[in-house]
């Protein structure tokens, strides 16, 4: 009488167990939906209230397209990535130089952004106040505008242990979380600066 061969019952042994997502990442996560919606809400202003000053001057007038802190910004999207990856492969040397090519170019646009102000509020006399336009304008650039300078602290945090090296191969989720909120970061200037700049105008 031949013998009949065992069954083997349960999942296969190739399959790898589920494990729970980081904490950080669902955490980066649920701050960009919420930081989403604010910003919906006051793009949504921008454009609603587009053409409706009852004095001028109008976004045509006065605003010029800042194209070059633009480039700055959304390169620093790939010096980010690029950063990332090299510290999964345990090039740490490579990784802070990327890291310090991210943090220069998100500086670069800051500082772009604040010279573009200087101009329109001492050279053009255009304030929060001067009519319903800036007061538009100044919420919705000047809140992305708050966004970049809390990624520059954050991107300032880590270049400073990575200096002292204590940034390993082990921090890459860590150091991808921010990368997270800079992406983000990028991605809505690219909404406002097509209402801006593009729509507005």
């Amino acid at each position: 009488m031949s013998s009949m061969s065992a069954i083997p019952v349960g999942l296969p042994a190739s399959e790898t167990p589920w494990k729970l997502p980081s904490r950080g990442k669902v955490g980066m996560l649920s701050l960009i939906v919420a930081e989403s919606a604010i910003f919906t809400i006051f793009v949504a202003a921008y454009l609603f209230y587009i053409g409706k000053s009852l004095s001028g001057p109008a976004p045509k007038d006065i605003l010029s397209v800042p194209a070059f802190a633009t480039i700055c910004l959304l390169s620093s999207s790939l010096t980010m990535h690029w950063a990332i990856a090299a510290l999964r492969k345990g090039k740490t040397g490579s990784f802070s130089a990327f890291w310090f090519v991210t943090f220069v170019l998100g500086a670069i646009f800051i500082i772009a952004t604040a010279r573009e102000w200087h101009h329109l509020i001492y050279d053009e006399g255009f304030t929060l106040q001067t009519n319903l336009f800036g007061t538009t304008y100044y919420s919705l650039v000047g809140l992305h505008a708050s966004h970049v300078i809390v990624g520059l602290v954050l991107l300032l945090t880590v270049m400073v242990f990575a200096l002292l090296g204590k940034v390993k191969p082990e921090h890459s989720e860590r150091c991808e979380v921010i990368s997270l909120y800079w992406h983000f970061v990028d991605a809505v200037w690219v909404v406002v600066f097509t209402v801006v700049y593009g729509l507005g105008r």
